[in-house]
């Protein structure tokens, strides 16, 4: 009998292209990860596997096994939905992974509603890397947070097979110390006089400086000068000491340090598009409605907490 655990590691390995690659990404070493694959031939009595000093890669067989595990994982979690529709037991366990600002921002409003709930469970955990929708694909978590510069619906590109639910939009804000003259409202944004400032900014890698770099694309220009540092949260904490400005997503002022004033930024300004991601059988498991209308719930909260803080509504 197949076992599971390793279709889904034949499909993670399908995806990720290297064993290497798939222990790291499911948190297993490169040992287990080949055994695991090893166990799985024997099982089937196939080469699955096509190994090389230079690597591995799928065998025809093993092809055919990733697209028929594929129709086998989504019927197994499609019957567990079913299951759980109809069990008057408790909601059980829901998996949520979200980038930092949007974890931050949303955790404390989720806990108190799902709490309410006999049973429920809500785990939480912070991705750096953009890899939320590819969780959800490995059916590693229930629904992801992910956000989007590009400003297309997500429903119309290559990953269509997910469910996008929209949750909020995230404006670009300037985040200046509160000893600076911008901190001043009456003060007016020259965007092009912003150059003169020193900027702290996001490592090129970091999604949050897509943004920046848009915005500083408009006043065709550089700032006189640049400090680079990984993480909204140094970022933000550097701005507040005073060591220079910076350009950050709405999202970022929760939960970020006192000394900070941020204000809307003039014009067409950059802004990303927040979504829960999910696989559309999920919606048949009471713990996953519940949590997505929980995740509504809180949009709403944290648009209007940012509309609080900037003056500015958000849409």
């Amino acid at each position: 009998m197949l076992d599971l655990r390793r279709l889904q590691l034949l499909r993670e390995f399908s995806l990720r292209g290297t064993i290497a690659a798939t222990a790291n990404a499911l948190g297993y070493t490169p040992s287990a990860v080949s055994q695991q694959l090893a166990t799985l031939e024997r099982e089937t009595g196939v080469a699955l596997l096509d190994r090389s000093p230079r690597g591995a890669e799928l065998t025809d067989a093993g092809r055919l096994l990733v697209t028929q595990g594929e129709e086998i994982l989504a019927l197994v979690e499609a019957t567990e939905s079913i299951l759980a529709e109809q069990s008057d037991v408790a909601l059980g366990v829901v998996t949520v992974t979200a980038f930092p600002t949007a974890a931050v921002a949303f955790a404390p409003l989720l806990a108190p509603p799902l709490r309410g709930h006999e049973g429920m469970q809500l785990i939480l955990r912070q991705t750096l890397l953009s890899t939320g929708t590819q969780k959800v694909h490995s059916r590693e978590v229930d629904i992801a947070l992910v956000d989007d510069w590009t400003g297309q619906h997500p429903s119309h590109g290559p990953d269509s097979g997910r469910r996008h639910v929209h949750l909020l939009v995230d404006p670009l804000v300037l985040a200046v110390p509160d000893t600076h003259p911008l901190s001043d409202p009456d003060e007016p944004i020259v965007l092009e006089k912003l150059l003169s400032e020193s900027w702290v900014v996001a490592p090129e890698s970091e999604r949050s400086r897509y943004g920046t770099d848009r915005l500083l694309a408009e006043v065709g220009g550089l700032p006189s000068a640049t400090w680079e540092f990984e993480g909204l949260g140094t970022i933000l904490s550097l701005v507040s000491r005073g060591i220079g400005i910076a350009a950050v997503p709405a999202l970022a002022m929760v939960g970020a340090p006192a000394g900070l004033v941020y204000r809307s930024l003039p014009g067409n300004a950059p802004r990303r598009h927040v979504y829960a991601v999910l696989r559309p059988g999920t919606l048949r498991r009471p713990a996953v409605r519940v949590t997505l209308d929980a995740l509504r719930d809180a949009a709403r909260t944290v648009e209007e907490q940012l509309d609080e803080v900037t003056g500015a509504p958000q849409k």
